[in-house]
C-alpha cells in the first residue's frame, strides 16, 4: 500500500466531510434520545463506504474511456460551478 496516497485521500474526504450535509444529518440522527448512537455510527458509515466504493467503480470506469488528466479537468470545472452556484443562491 502507498502511504502517501492513502493518507493523501484520507485527509482529503475527511476535510471535505467535515460540516458537511452528511455530518449534520448524522449529528441530528445522533441527538436522538431514543435511538442506539452505534446504530447511527454504523449506518452512516455502510453509507460512506458505499458511496466511496460508488464513486471508486464509476472513476475507474471512466478512466478506461477518458485521459485522467480530462477527468480531474471536468471535476475541477465541476467543484468551480458548484461554488458559483452555491455563491449566487446565497
Amino acid at each position: 500500500m502507498d502511504w502517501k496516497i492513502f493518507l493523501t485521500i484520507f485527509v482529503s474526504v475527511f476535510i471535505a466531510e467535515l460540516g458537511d450535509k452528511t455530518q449534520l444529518a448524522t449529528m441530528l440522527f445522533a441527538a436522538d434520545k431514543t435511538v442506539s448512537k452505534w446504530s447511527v455510527f454504523l449506518a452512516a458509515s455502510a453509507a460512506l463506504v458505499l458511496s466511496s466504493a460508488i464513486g471508486v467503480l464509476v472513476g475507474s470506469l471512466l478512466s478506461t474511456y477518458i485521459d485522467t488528466k480530462y477527468l480531474q479537468y471536468l471535476a475541477g470545472a465541476g467543484f468551480i460551478l458548484i461554488g458559483a452556484y452555491t455563491l449566487i443562491t446565497a
